[in-house]
C-alpha cells in the first residue's frame, strides 16, 4: 500500500486518482501507524509552507516522515517541505535536504506556471526517458540546485526539479499533471 499524507495541503485526491490509474492501491492518510507500515510514502502539497510546517509539527506528522526508511516522494511543497529552510513565512522546514527554498525575484511572471522541460543525467528515476521531458509546474518558490539535485529547469534561473537523497525524493513539479512523462516518473519511484 502507499500512504498519501494528509496534512491539510491540497493536491491528495489528484495523487491518488492518478496512482489508482496506474493500477496502485493507496491511501489519504494522517494515521503514523499507516504511513510508517506502507511500502512508499507520498507527500504531495499545493499550499504555503508556514501553515503545512505547523501542521505536520502539531500532528508528530514532522518526527513520523524524519524517520521514514522506505522511499518517499514529494511533489510541490512536499519537496520544499524536505528542504532545511522556505523563505515563505520564514519557516523552518524538515531539513531531509541541505537546501534553501527562495522566492522567485520578479523579473518575470511569478508564479512559474505551465510546462517547461527538465535536463538530467543518468539515474533509474528516468529509466525510459529521453533527454529533455516536458512537465508542469506551478510555484512561486524554488528549491537552490545542491549536492542531491538530480534534474534541474531554468525559469528566470536554474532551480531543482528533481532531488534524491537516501530514500527520500522530491520533485518541484507535478508528476500527476504532466501526462505520459509524470506517469512515467511515478512509475519509475513505485519500482524503486
Amino acid at each position: 500500500m502507499i500512504a498519501i499524507i494528509n496534512y491539510q495541503a491540497g493536491n491528495t485526491t489528484s495523487v491518488k486518482n492518478t496512482l489508482d490509474k496506474l493500477g496502485y492501491e493507496s491511501l489519504i492518510t494522517d494515521n503514523h501507524h499507516l504511513i510508517e507500515s506502507a511500502k512508499k510514502v507520498i507527500l504531495p502539497g499545493v499550499g504555503e509552507a508556514k501553515t503545512a510546517m505547523k501542521y505536520l509539527v502539531e500532528t508528530g506528522l514532522e518526527k513520523v516522515i524524519k524517520r521514514l526508511k522506505q522511499p518517499v516522494l514529494g511533489i510541490c511543497l512536499g519537496q520544499q517541505l524536505l528542504c532545511k529552510y522556505s523563505e515563505e513565512g520564514n519557516t523552518t522546514c524538515l531539513g531531509i535536504f541541505d537546501a534553501q527554498v527562495k522566492k522567485f525575484p520578479p523579473l518575470d511572471i511569478v508564479p512559474h506556471m505551465g510546462w517547461n522541460n527538465l535536463s538530467f543525467n543518468e539515474h533509474p528515476i528516468f529509466e525510459k526517458f529521453k533527454k529533455k521531458q516536458d512537465v508542469y509546474f506551478v510555484h512561486s518558490y524554488y528549491c537552490e540546485i545542491n549536492k542531491n539535485t538530480l534534474a534541474t529547469c531554468d525559469y528566470i534561473l536554474p532551480f531543482s526539479a528533481i532531488m534524491q537523497k537516501d530514500n527520500f525524493y522530491a520533485m518541484q513539479f507535478h508528476p500527476e499533471k504532466s501526462g505520459d512523462v509524470g506517469e512515467q516518473l511515478l512509475l519509475n519511484f513505485l519500482k524503486l
